[in-house]
């Protein structure tokens, strides 16, 4: 029988708690209860609050004596990120649940988002129809909008609730045998709408020679959480011909993926094949959401919610030390590829971003700052969306596979 963890603050929401609760349990699923309230539960559980301090060496009667709420927030969410992956692994329960607002969102989803991908997770919140990317992170996390607060039983937030249980029950007690007629390597790569004609031939590409790949959107949580599976071991390589996000990072566009992106490939020692898909543009929302600063620059109305942005000579300059300085570090195979006649769809003659100069001085700087010894350059006379480039991408990606 199937076991569902019910997580949250007993100590305020132990009512509505208890109805999913009981939800599930009248569904013929067991309940594990977790409390990460600070103070005195109305209701005991399963697993104690106190205990989960504990997970991170924290005396939660000490901190409950403080009556200082982000504080407990801060430390029993550190704590719940520790103890709630541990319980899973210790085969606990199969699928997690809670609700709450913006407290006891900030609670759970730590917990949640240390869980393994594909275990289910629902979080009833609040503050779930609004931007939940601090909370979701990288992971698979459902956020279902509790239309309204958390705060008692009543017509509205009862049948909200049902629903959220009746999700989750069917995701732990319904679940098929996956249908997989062989289980194949697995390549991760990245992909923008201005780089998908590459990135499609060299997928095709590579699946005919017996890959399964894995293609991220590189918009920020793309890259971002391809850099986690890329640290966990899912992928005997990488294809990062898609590299934008670094753009939006140094100028402070919407679509940023941290400054640690291009770096875990190279720690895995994962072989990969990196391109500079797209570094020809930042990315805004509606044309009147770019900054004042930026209004005089080449924008190109991608579509009503996305305005695009052509990087500078001085931006190339940066962004072709900084993708050197990150490949520098890698301590595994890893091939630089550079498309000389542009970078997406957009880059090439006759459209709006087509920059042969801030080009050259993307690939410039590139070559200067690149270690040849770590990394080896390619350098051909494509744009990046072009047949030849692509399938040379891909057999090149094999070959440090394979060890070629």
């Amino acid at each position: 029988m199937k076991t569902i963890a019910v997580a949250g603050t007993y100590d305020s929401k132990k009512v509505e708690l208890m109805f999913v609760k009981d939800v599930l349990e009248s569904l013929g699923i067991n309940t594990i209860t977790i409390n990460c309230g600070v103070f005195q539960p109305m209701v005991s559980t399963d697993i104690k609050s106190i205990d989960i301090a504990a997970e991170i060496g924290e005396d939660l009667r000490e901190i409950a004596a403080k009556k200082d709420r982000a504080l407990g927030t801060e430390v029993m969410a550190k704590a719940m990120e520790r103890a709630i992956p541990r319980l899973y692994a210790e085969g606990r329960f199969d699928g997690i649940i809670s609700l709450g607002g913006t407290g006891g969102t900030s609670l759970v989803t730590p917990g949640m988002r240390a869980l393994p991908i594909g275990v289910p997770k629902v979080m009833v919140s609040t503050v779930a129809s609004g931007n939940v990317s601090q909370y979701v992170g990288t992971s698979d996390i459902i956020m279902v909008p509790s239309i309204v607060d958390v705060s008692g039983l009543n017509s509205i937030s009862t049948r909200i609730f049902k629903n959220a249980a009746l999700a989750i029950a069917g995701m732990v007690s319904l679940e098929n045998e996956e249908k997989v007629l062989d289980k194949k390597p697995l390549i991760a790569a990245t992909m923008f709408g201005v780089t998908t004609p590459g990135v499609n031939k060299a997928r095709e590409y590579l699946e005919e020679h017996g890959y399964e790949v894995l293609v991220f959107h590189a918009t920020g949580t793309g890259g971002k959480t391809m850099e986690r599976l890329i640290e966990e071991g899912y992928f005997v390589g990488v294809l990062d011909l898609t590299t934008t996000e670094w753009c939006d990072e140094l100028v402070g566009g919407v679509l940023a993926a941290g400054p640690t992106r291009l770096e875990a490939a190279g720690k895995a020692k994962t072989p990969q094949v990196v391109s500079v898909g797209a570094l020809d543009m930042v990315n805004f929302g509606p044309i009147d959401t770019v900054p004042e600063e930026f209004k005089g620059r080449n924008l190109y109305k991608h579509n009503p919610t996305v305005t695009l942005m052509r990087t500078t000579v001085e931006e190339n300059m940066q962004l072709g030390e900084i993708i050197a300085e990150k490949l520098n570090m890698s301590q595994g195979p890893t091939a630089l590829m550079l498309p000389l006649k542009g970078v997406s769809m957009i880059d090439a003659e006759g459209q709006p971003f087509f920059g042969p100069v801030e080009d050259q001085v993307l690939f410039d700087a590139l070559k200067k700052n690149i270690d040849r010894i770590k990394v080896e350059l390619i350098e051909m006379d494509n744009n990046i969306n072009d047949e030849e480039f692509a399938l040379a991408a891909a057999m090149k990606l094999i070959d440090l596979i394979e060890g070629r």
